[in-house]
């Protein structure tokens, strides 16, 4: 018995090693099979083609016709195929285009052929009918040989286990459909089109249906139960974005987006960069247009000292600069952990230009040190306390850091004969209601008078807040959402401008590369958003539902915050720069440089002193727009 079994074993194996045999053959002769198959199909056709004209009954001459013909025209057919390539694609990937060469293939093989037939080999016998019938059979054929290739394919595909609906029956549903019916890998299965143009409704895409438009998602979820949802709309606006974010809030589906518009206009659109949607794509921006080749002639070859160059904006700035190739890079900060961690990040990155410098932007003596030590052509001040809340607790702190720290680092940069100098502002200097905001006002104030003194060139650039910086509303938002809510929001109304780091530190760059003296910058940060608003996308683009999973509690406006940002405050003006989403801001006339040097030395007086109420006071004097909250503000 065993040895019976062992027989037929073996016999199992030499039959499989004879198919694999077979068809590593047919794969090594695939050209000639492909010809041979074409040549049966045209032989078949033409034939078929006489039994047609004939009513299914040769007679004598027509069979004779037939087969005195016939290797004519598998000559012609042969010959006619060649210069459409009809031999040298791939049928499972059969596509439009394979249909049009064979349609051209078949229309000049039938011309050649009823010239050469009607002239020299039966003249006035062959059948004009004979030929349109072959024609037609053989385009037909030719193309249906080609869908059995692709139908096998598709129908061998492995089974998907996550449905995928997609929202936007245009040209980027399109691509990405085809790419997943083409991938036999990915793990969604496309189940149908959502799209907001009535007129495409009950349409098909590539067999999808498009289901209905926003108002039916309700029914289509209920229906097709999708494992996700793919945005497949490059071209609109992030409001329209958020509408559709809001649309899908009673859902607890996945929202997924394609790349940028210009991969979609590239073609270059494929299921594996489909990627989860993100808070980035929510924001209305106008995107800031940086002259690369004006920001690497600055930079290139120059010496660069960056303060706070730990931060969020700082550590940007840092990575930034050093790949434009100065000739060196000071990261001073005065916290070393943090200043450890970018020199380490850009270590690895192989970027050995940089030197750490532990000091204090407070302490004349260290930063006239750094600056005669080190002789940089440009400084990048972005070293400040940034914190709203626990600025208003320390009114002296702020004002010690963000004045003194200003006014020491920039006499000391005129000292050093330092060309240009760049302070990091905000959109809270504006009118400002905080301590914080004030003392980057008065900080501003202090860089338009500087530019009047030497030779250098000073100037501040404002922003909104940074996406994703320390402390920032966003990481708090999300911690919030990872340990289950609820999210705290102060206001339903407050408003605020966002922006990206690398955008930020974009226009810091271009700053410096167009500055005249004493100009301040404004990135054109689109419309404010709802912060309410985006803790609810946020909450939803985490796999939640909003108010029902994680909850939403208000906790009021806290010390020196306001319901919104403003970006120019009465009797500044704003002017395009000639850069798309940049602009600058031209100041009404300034007080005399002594009677405002004389009250920020006072301002530093009070705050050495600790006098938290004098502070205020003072700086109420220098900024009259500022309206301090709280006990101070009394």
């Amino acid at each position: 018995m065993a040895v019976e079994m062992m027989r037929s074993a073996r016999g199992e194996g030499s039959a499989k090693r004879g198919s694999l045999a077979v068809v590593r053959h047919v794969h090594e002769h695939r050209r000639l099979v492909i010809i041979a198959v074409h040549l049966a199909i045209a032989t078949a056709t033409n034939f078929l083609a006489f039994l047609l004209r004939f009513d299914g009954v040769m007679p004598p001459e027509p069979t004779l016709l037939f087969t005195r013909t016939l290797p004519w025209l598998l000559a012609i057919r042969l010959l006619s195929f060649l210069p459409f390539r009809l031999y040298e694609g791939l049928w499972r990937y059969t596509s439009i285009w394979d249909l049009r060469n064979i349609v051209l293939g078949v229309a000049t093989g039938s011309v050649t052929f009823y010239v050469v037939a009607l002239w020299l080999l039966a003249p006035h016998e062959y059948p004009a009918a004979v030929i349109l019938m072959d024609s037609i059979l053989l385009v037909s054929s030719l193309g249906g040989v080609r869908l059995l290739g692709r139908i096998y394919r598709d129908l061998g595909r492995m089974e998907r286990q996550r449905k995928l609906l997609i929202y936007g029956a245009g040209d980027a549903g399109e691509m990405i459909v085809r790419d997943m019916q083409n991938d036999r890998e990915h793990e969604y299965e496309p189940v149908g089109f959502v799209d907001d143009d009535p007129g495409k409704v009950g349409t098909r895409i590539h067999g999808l249906k498009v289901l209905g438009t926003r108002a039916a998602l309700g029914r289509i979820i209920a229906e097709k139960r999708p494992h996700a949802v793919l945005v497949a709309m490059p071209r609109v606006t992030p409001a329209t974005i958020r509408s559709i974010v809001r649309a899908l809030e009673p859902f607890k589906v996945p929202i997924q987006t394609l790349p940028s518009l210009q991969a979609i206009l590239d073609g270059r659109v494929s299921v594996g960069q489909i990627r989860k949607l993100s808070v980035e794509d929510l924001l209305d921006r106008a995107p800031v247009d940086l002259d690369a080749e004006s920001v690497r002639e600055l930079v290139q070859s120059r010496r660069v000292l960056i303060t706070g160059a730990g931060g969020s904006i700082g550590s940007e700035l840092a990575r930034q600069v050093a790949a434009l190739q100065p000739d060196s890079l000071i990261l001073l900060d005065r916290c070393e952990n943090d200043l450890h961690t970018v020199l380490v990040e850009l270590d690895d990155c192989g970027i050995f230009c940089a030197t750490g410098v532990i000091g204090d932007v407070t302490d004349p003596g260290r930063m006239l040190t750094v600056m005669n030590d080190h002789r940089p052509d440009l400084v990048f001040h972005a070293a400040a306390h940034k914190h709203v809340p626990l600025m208003e607790m320390n009114p002296a702190e702020a004002a010690k850091n963000n004045v003194r720290g200003t006014r020491v680092s920039a006499e000391a940069a005129e000292l050093a004969g330092v060309e240009r100098f760049v302070l990091v502002s905000t959109d809270k200097a504006v009118n400002p209601t905080s301590v914080m905001g004030a003392t980057k006002r008065v900080a501003e104030m202090l860089i338009q008078h500087m530019s009047g003194k030497g030779a250098g060139i000073f100037s501040a650039v404002r922003f909104g807040n940074v996406l994703g910086s320390n402390g920032s509303v966003i990481p708090r938002f999300l911690d919030q959402i990872q340990h289950g809510g609820p999210v705290t929001v102060t206001h339903p109304e407050v408003r605020r401008y966002f922006m990206l780091v690398s955008e930020a530190v974009h226009l810091v760059l271009q700053a410096a590369t167009v500055a005249e003296a004493g100009d301040i910058f404004l990135l054109e940060m689109g419309e404010p958003i709802l912060v309410v608003e985006l803790a609810r996308n946020l909450i939803r683009l985490a796999g939640f539902i909003p108010d029902d999973e994680i909850q939403i509690r208000f906790i009021g406006l806290r010390p020196g915050e306001k319901l919104s940002e403003d970006l120019v405050e009465e009797g500044e003006s704003v002017e395009p720069l000639g850069l798309r989403g940049v602009l600058r801001i031209r100041a009404t006339p300034k007080p005399e440089w002594g009677s405002l040097h004389d009250a920020v030395l006072r301002l530093e007086d009070v705050a050495e002193k600790g006098a938290d109420g004098d502070v205020i006071k003072r700086l109420c004097e220098l900024v009259p727009t500022f309206r301090p909250a709280g006990s101070f503000g009394k």
